[in-house]
């Protein structure tokens, strides 16, 4: 019987050897993953990826991308010494070269397996302008052998990613090559999945503001509006906002939000938005009564979806009575009203559930005079929320701004408060403000120097 290695025998210190790299190997692979799925935008997930791959696997990496031409662009440089990257990533449009380029990256493109380097002539001897652009940077961040992967995914060379030693330290890369290979196949696949749902949210954002209406001419009443997908991420809602004039001249005001974030989403949203109208003209009713009839047509056609909404109408009775606004909230945020002297309240009469969650349910509405020169906002939520933040801070926040724009036009009104405050949100935007005419005198009170 053929006896067991001891802890000092060769064959026992292969083996150990063998399970360390294995290890390695696996724990390389989790983290390289994390970073990845981290988040669907493109360039920060491979930034933290090449931080993996930075010193693990080389001294310096590089990850370039083709556009929709077909050049490249060098996303992610990383280099064990950040100035060192930094001065290198002067140019990021690298130049074009054509089929019979000699260029390491170009060479990387044309072929299917990776692409291992040992020789790096002087920028001087370059046979095109990208072959003297790699050469400069190898001179730059020096190098004394590379490998250059293509990443490919569903039949498409998406770029490459190129790993650097400078110096004979470290594993040789023979071994390694399944590795760095493996790698590069989970980056192309997380470049497609990520520019797929890119494509998909502009699809959806495209639409959506191909259904956002145009303001209607409402006489003496000044109206503005603004939508804005989230900043944070990719992703696209049922935010909207609606106005337009009724047979009896009142001015219909709308916002809502359906839940959910993505092209369904804003599918729905445009369903419901159409459906409201309709009710709004063929009803004459209070907003109570029509959010009432929006909420069981939803769940007859719709069972299961959820909006928040808030329904207003801007009426002057008689010709010498002051304006009325006449609303009602179904779990929206309620309606700011910011007079022209800069006193800025919410407005929290007329508030019921949100549609579709009890059909059915009693939704009362209310009744507010408008001063001259005052101005209604309504807005969707992501102009008042922020994760990990209380609502009251936002709504805070927003009053306190709104009442320090209330002499501002109500386009810059609306410009100002979407550019300070739907900055560090991550749902999307929409508001709609109505301008009250300011027909009396300002009273003005003389001080002595």
């Amino acid at each position: 019987m053929e006896a067991e290695p001891h802890d000092d025998d060769p064959r026992s210190l292969d083996v150990d050897r063998a399970v360390q790299d294995a290890l390695d190997w696996l724990t390389l692979v989790a983290e390289a993953s994390e970073a990845l799925a981290s988040t669907l935008e493109v360039e920060p997930g491979l930034r933290r990826l090449s931080r993996v791959l930075v010193p693990a696997l080389a001294d310096w990496c590089a990850i370039d991308l083709t556009d929709d031409t077909g050049r490249l662009r060098r996303a992610v440089l990383e280099h064990r010494d950040p100035e060192m990257a930094t001065a290198a990533l002067s140019e990021l449009l690298l130049p074009e070269a054509d089929h019979t380029s000699t260029a390491p990256l170009a060479r990387a493109l044309r072929g299917t397996e990776p692409l291992q380097l040992s020789d790096f002539p002087d920028p001087d001897r370059a046979t095109d302008a990208l072959h003297r652009a790699e050469l400069e940077a190898f001179a730059l961040l020096g190098a004394d052998r590379a490998v250059l992967v293509p990443l490919r995914a569903r039949h498409r060379v998406l770029g490459v990613l190129t790993l650097v030693r400078t110096g004979p330290e470290g594993p040789d890369e023979q071994g390694r090559l399944p590795l760095i290979t493996e790698l590069a196949h989970r980056i192309a696949l997380a470049v497609d999945n990520a520019r797929l749902h890119a494509l998909v949210a502009r699809t959806a954002e495209r639409m959506q503001r191909s259904l956002l209406p145009a303001l209607p001419q409402s006489g003496p009443l000044e109206l503005a509006a603004r939508y804005d997908p989230a900043r944070a991420g990719a992703e696209v809602g049922g935010d909207w906002y609606d106005a337009f004039l009724l047979p009896d001249e009142a001015l219909a005001l709308i916002i809502g939000d359906v839940t959910g974030h993505d092209l369904k989403a804003a599918v729905a949203m445009s369903q419901l938005r159409n459906m409201l109208r309709g009710i709004a003209a063929d009803r004459k009713e209070p907003p109570g009564k029509i959010l009432a009839r929006l909420d069981a047509a939803n769940h007859i056609l719709y069972p299961g979806q959820i909006l928040t909404c808030a329904y207003a109408l801007v009426t002057k009775p008689e010709p010498e009575a002051g304006w009325l606004l006449h609303y009602a909230v179904a779990g929206h945020p309620p309606p700011l009203l910011v007079t022209r002297e800069g006193d800025a309240r919410f407005l929290e009469g007329g508030r019921s559930l949100l549609l579709g969650v009890r059909p059915g349910s009693v939704r009362t509405d209310a009744v507010e005079p408008l001063p001259p020169g005052c101005t209604v906002l309504l807005y969707t939520d992501g102009l008042v929320e922020r994760r990990g933040e209380v609502l009251d801070h936002g709504l805070t926040r927003l009053r306190g701004r709104a009442a320090a724009l209330a002499e501002e036009p109500v386009e810059t009104f609306c410009d100002r408060l979407m550019d300070e405050l739907a900055e560090g949100g991550t749902d999307d935007v929409a508001m709609i403000a109505v301008r009250i005419p300011d027909t009396t005198p300002r009273c003005y009170t003389a001080t002595a120097e």
